[in-house]
């Protein structure tokens, strides 16, 4: 029996009815599903009943070479590929071609492969498992108290649902945290025409103390009169918290703040 290991954050999926709910959430004919972390590959069974071609990124060396022994037949018909490596560190190989993505993440790295997917033209989607914490954070809608940069960035290139929460008695070992599983389908991109990664560090500072007003996290980075000026032209509060403002305001005010920096540089 092999033993799950901390250092990879490892916490086997054993629920039956939990592995065929995630099933049942995966849109149907996909022609590539990537599956990363499959762990023991009680998931990945299920998954080359369906149709397409399914990719999975396994770290752990152990756990590899039982995939290998375990799906042999799968292998060989190339219905199945199975690759020992970090995902982070092997997306190249992941996005040489259009995918969807299927995981339980483990919760060190989950914002980060979720934010990379996002981020990646060729991901059309994806159903994860993840710390509820963090899918709340994912999901959440302008108001919610949980509305983040991360809902932002999800809401940007399409629709984050939280779709049910997995118990701690649905993994062994059990990990000290309520799951919940997570989808996004990607159907639009909101940010053609701006630059990503300014848009993010604007996120950042937008959210950087969530209990102030967005007014006093964002006349750090950007014209305290620029901002006022915004809120006040579209009716807000200038009293509004970071997480009562809608994505479409603040891809809104994002480029009125880059415009104005681009005038301020032209007139010097």
């Amino acid at each position: 029996m092999i033993r799950a290991k901390k250092k990879f954050g490892q916490n086997f999926l054993t629920d039956e009815s939990i592995k065929r709910q995630i099933i049942q959430a995966i849109p149907n004919d996909l022609e590539r599903i990537v599956e990363i972390g499959p762990g023991l590959g009680d998931l990945t069974q299920k998954l080359v009943q369906l149709s397409g071609k399914i990719e999975c990124f396994e770290i752990d060396s152990e756990l590899y070479e039982i995939l290998l022994d375990k799906f042999a037949s799968e292998i060989l018909e190339q219905k199945l590929k199975i690759t020992n490596a970090d995902a982070l560190e092997s997306w190249d190989e992941i996005a040489r071609q259009d995918y969807f993505l299927v995981a339980n993440l483990p919760y060190y790295v989950a914002t980060n492969i979720i934010l990379k997917a996002l981020s990646d033209s060729r991901c059309n989607g994806l159903v994860v498992m993840i710390q509820k914490e963090v899918a709340l954070k994912f999901s959440a809608q302008p108001g919610d108290s949980e509305f983040s940069a991360l809902a932002i960035l999800a809401g940007v290139r399409g629709d984050a649902e939280l779709l049910f929460d997995v118990p701690a008695t649905a993994f062994n070992p059990e990990p000290k945290v309520v799951s919940a599983v997570i989808r996004i389908i990607k159907n639009r991109d909101l940010l053609q025409g701006f630059e990503a990664l300014e848009f993010e560090r604007f996120l950042k500072s937008a959210f950087s103390s969530p209990r102030k007003t967005l007014l006093k996290n964002l006349s750090i980075s950007i014209p305290k009169s620029l901002i006022e000026g915004f809120l006040t032209k579209e009716n807000l509060s200038l009293t509004i918290r970071p997480h009562e403002l809608c994505v479409a305001l603040y891809l809104k005010l994002f480029k009125e703040a880059k415009n104005e920096r681009r005038e301020c540089t032209n007139s010097r």
